[in-house]
């Protein structure tokens, strides 16, 4: 079973906790006082740069029945359409630069370059995912109702397919996503099972498909003339581009080891400093320089992101330094790791996950991928689990220090099993001889 005691889990006490809410409020109070030109001068310059590529590329690919000119326009296209979707789209529409109080860069009237309606994804995404973060039964976004990322969930004969899913998923996330957001809408709005353009929802819904559809699949291959078949390939690859490194993203920040699932009753009786606290728990980062940063819509810091989903992107880099900090200060895990190593972890949980559980060692209380506070219960009371300070180094031991010692132990443990396993094979020989 997913997490249902943070506190437990994370080796916590209610004063340790209040004290741990208390520094990240002044996080915030911190960025949200110093906002001004700076930041303002930032998400002017990434539209005005987004927009050159995109016009740009367009450009280029009127010429695209020569080979130079399609890889080049493709290429900006792609760039272009990445931009858009994850550090305008995604981050505008959050209400991180609702504070310029400027029409044009608001989350109130952002429509975003993508299948899926604006006002249906933040429905979805902005209420749905980021205040119900990874709790199993109210969080949709684990698996978006396709994959099985943990072993709360019962398995069934159809995940043995979610390798092939995962696939599809990945080469058509912009679909993927916009469907997930219709459907959440439909439950909101009560409409059952109601065909196409028989609700509010459905008709946004396929208004926004004929306006997608047919900026890149029509009206631009038209505008190129002759070339409009090149054309055409080139923005359906400038499309898959930005699909496959979307769906990248976002898996390195919600699916790699570390990233824990957590129960509705957690949910029920959370404080505001267990929310932050299931927000860095439930989440990943990935380490990038400038530009990759820049390019995943600064989501590389996924962590600060939902712990402050409306403070400027921009501003993660600094935030990130100071709740890094307080990991140090609290022994707290700080989920990390290269793009290849999160996407990896994330990729072994799907395919392993896609397994009856009977086929797997571990459980739901202590997996690579999902975890719970009953894994330290082993003889002890929860209250020994408390943050402590060790009275050799004076340093606190919790959460981070307790994983260590499980790893540490784990290992000893196939040591001793292989050691006992040869004396036993070496036993059985010298009894045959």
């Amino acid at each position: 079973m997913a997490i249902t005691d943070i506190k437990e889990f994370a080796h916590l006490s209610e004063e340790d906790m209040e004290a741990f809410g208390r520094e990240l409020d002044a996080i915030r109070r911190d960025v949200e006082d110093s906002r001004g030109e700076r930041d303002a001068a930032y998400i002017r310059r990434t539209i005005r740069l987004q927009r050159l590529l995109e016009l740009g590329g367009r450009a280029v690919l009127l010429g695209s029945k020569y080979r130079p000119a399609w890889l080049a326009g493709t290429a900006m296209l792609s760039v272009a359409k990445i931009i858009e979707n994850m550090e305008l789209g995604h981050n505008v529409m959050h209400g991180q630069w609702d504070w310029m109080n400027d029409p044009e860069i608001h989350s109130t009237s952002w429509e975003w370059d993508q299948t899926g309606p604006s006002e249906q994804w933040k429905r979805a995404h902005n209420y749905s995912h980021h205040t119900y973060t990874n709790i199993v039964g109210m969080d949709d976004d684990i698996g978006f109702g396709i994959l099985r990322m943990t072993r709360d969930e019962p398995w069934k004969p159809i995940n043995l397919v979610q390798p092939l899913a995962n696939i599809v998923l990945a080469t058509t996330f912009e679909w993927g996503i916009a469907l997930h957001d219709y459907d959440a809408q439909k439950q909101l709005d009560g409409e059952g099972e109601q065909g196409l353009l028989k609700s509010p929802a459905s008709r946004a819904f396929a208004r926004k498909i004929a306006k997608q559809v047919g900026k890149d699949f029509v009206l631009f291959p038209a505008l190129s003339g002759p070339a409009w078949k090149s054309t055409l390939t080139a923005n359906a690859t400038a499309n898959l581009v930005r699909n496959l490194w979307a769906y990248a993203v976002i898996f390195c920040g919600h699916f790699p080891d570390g990233a824990e699932k957590f129960t509705i009753g957690q949910f029920e009786t959370e404080t505001r400093p267990e929310w932050y606290l299931r927000q860095m728990l439930g989440s990943a980062n990935f380490e990038a320089g400038p530009v990759m940063a820049f390019m995943s819509g600064n989501l590389c810091y996924q962590i600060e992101h939902h712990m402050f989903p409306d403070l400027p992107s921009n501003r993660y880099s600094e935030i990130a330094e100071k709740v890094h900090a307080l990991c140090e200060k609290y022994d707290l895990p700080y989920t990390t790791g290269s793009l290849g190593k999160q996407y990896l972890l994330a990729l072994r949980t799907i395919h392993k996950l896609s397994l009856p559980d009977s086929w797997l060692r571990a459980t739901s209380d202590n997996a690579p991928e999902t975890s719970s506070e009953r894994r330290w219960r082993v003889g002890e009371s929860p209250a020994v689990h408390a943050l402590r300070i060790d009275p050799l180094t004076g340093q606190r031991r919790g959460l981070r220090s307790a994983m260590q010692e499980a790893r540490v132990s784990l290992r000893n443990a196939k040591k001793e099993a292989k050691r006992q396993a040869k004396a036993l094979r070496r036993s059985g020989d010298r009894v045959s001889l």
